[in-house]
């Protein structure tokens, strides 16, 4: 017995990877390339995506957790702390949007290169370069890469997630694999739990119920990770919402009412530069605009069908499911949409799309090769032109309707309105940030207050009440000074001091 456990291990084989799983290779390369293509995302979105565009809506409420510029905004059942604390860096000592977006903008640079170095020795380093730059040069990753929003970290995380899932069924002792696994999943629960849980849907059921695939590290390291990243989000749904069930249903009720729900016609809508499609009514955009939605799945199976001829299905075939998991609650479940929904979607499907292209453009022996090169760099600069102009429309209508809440705010500090202050009404949340202000609401999503305590306390310090033209102001305002500021009507609490001139 004793000479039995004495067999030395030099030379003893690892265990094999699975039947179908990845082969990741020894020598991959390529990391400028990689680093190159992140960096150009870095700048583009510094260039094009102005730092200097005021915060959105949603974006003063993540904001405002821990910003000192103004008091915490409510927040509703829905979110998570994860952006809070990704901004707190900057926002916790610096009112300034544009160095924010500065760092934000590396931040997601930094994070796009880890991502795709993740991949390298799964698929070919050019392949991934072409996915990175197919991805980072939609209008809604641009967009939205700056922004303080949760999407784009649940793409990142996708990506490396499912990566590091096949490097670990590839190589059981791939630590740096296992660590992956589960640091990635603890970021996207970390920034939306339930989005987390749908992407990686596809690994757990694979783990779990196909015996070839079933290897304790990985399952382990990707339930842990989700723990992990969602462990503040349960806990604070008992101290704060009532339970996990309770605020999963208030969650639901806020969205609308999660079920049955195609939205796919909301979010063509949403691809003419529409940030938040609720109602989503109106004309679909031009068809220029929504041809490459159309021809992204296309392509994709395509690229499915090579892996399978080339023997290498694994990686595409998790990677277009995970992709399937992510869009299912954005377009079937759900009653409105809004672009950045799909980013998860997007990040991991480019990796066959940029497969598929690249395969049809090289593959040796063809003689239509010099036309199929063209019509496909025609097709990419088409999409490039559409996306910028997507983008640039966009930016200018976002960067005018923040600028729009920065002269109301200036404008209420005229009136008197100043911190410590309170508002409610319309667009409260972000108007009440841009002042300094407390923002309240009696009724809707946001309630936080009822019209009594409102009373109490226009009777201490500043409240204002803002309604659009047309609207009559609630009961407990209609005694109070009005005010015309630009479109809005305002109602100021006796309490304000005097207008300045």
């Amino acid at each position: 017995m004793a000479k039995t456990l004495n067999v030395p291990l030099i030379g003893a084989r690892r265990p094999k990877p699975p039947d179908g799983a990845a082969r990741v290779s020894r020598r991959p390369g390529g990391l400028g390339l990689l680093a190159l293509v992140a960096a150009a995302f870095t700048l583009a979105q510094l260039i094009v995506v102005h730092p200097g565009m005021g915060l959105g809506w949603d974006e003063t409420v993540y904001v405002s957790q821990v910003s000192p510029h103004a008091p915490a905004a409510f927040f509703s059942a829905p979110r998570a702390r994860g952006v809070s604390l990704l901004v707190a860096p900057i926002a916790s000592w610096s009112s300034s949007t544009t160095l924010l977006r500065v760092y934000l903008a590396l931040l997601s640079g930094l994070g796009l290169f880890v991502a795709l170095r993740v991949w390298r020795g799964l698929f070919p380093v050019r392949v991934l370069a072409l996915a990175g730059a197919l991805f980072a040069t939609l209008w809604v990753t641009l967009f939205y890469g700056p922004q303080a929003m949760p999407n784009y970290w649940v793409a990142i995380g996708a990506l490396v997630c499912v990566g590091c899932f096949l490097r670990a069924q590839a190589d059981g002792h791939d630590r740096a694999a296992l660590w992956g696994i589960g640091l990635s999943a603890a970021l996207m629960a970390w920034m939306r739990p339930p989005d987390a849980v749908w992407v990686t849907l596809p690994l757990l059921v694979v783990a779990v119920a196909v015996p070839r695939w079933r290897r304790a590290g990985p399952l382990l390291a990707l339930v842990a990770g989700l723990l992990a990243g969602a462990a503040e989000w349960i806990i604070e749904a008992y101290v704060s919402y009532g339970g996990l069930g309770q605020r999963l249903s208030d969650g639901s009720r806020i969205q609308g009412g999660l079920g049955w729900n195609i939205a796919v016609g909301d979010q063509m809508r949403s691809l003419g530069g529409r940030v938040l499609c609720r109602p989503c009514t109106g004309a679909m955009p031009n068809p220029v605009v929504m041809v490459w939605w159309f021809v992204l799945p296309l392509i994709a199976v395509l690229g499915l069908v090579i892996a399978f001829r080339a023997r290498r299905t694994a990686p595409t075939l998790l990677l277009l499911a995970c992709a399937t998991t992510a869009g299912i609650p954005y377009l079937f479940m759900i009653g409105y949409a809004a672009p950045r929904f799909l980013l998860p979607l997007y990040a991991l499907v480019a990796i066959p799309v940029a497969d598929a292209l690249v395969h049809v453009v090289t593959v040796p022996g063809r003689r239509r090769r010099p036309v199929i090169v063209t019509l496909v760099a025609i097709g990419l600069a088409g999409h490039l032109a559409v996306q910028f102009a997507v983008l640039q429309a966009t930016v200018r209508r976002t960067t005018d309707s923040h600028h729009g809440w920065a002269v109301t705010a200036a404008e209420l500090h005229r009136l008197g309105v100043r911190p410590p202050c309170a508002l409610a009404g319309h667009q409260s949340v972000p108007i009440a940030f841009y002042t300094g202000c407390s923002s309240w609401a009696v009724g809707g999503h946001n309630a936080n207050a009822t019209p009594e305590s409102i009373t109490r306390s226009a009777r201490r310090m500043p409240v204002a009440v803002v309604t659009i033209p047309g609207s009559k102001p609630p009961g407990y305002a209609r005694t109070w000074a009005s005010h015309r500021v630009g479109d809005l009507n305002v109602y100021v609490s006796p309490g304000a001091g005097s207008p300045t001139p």
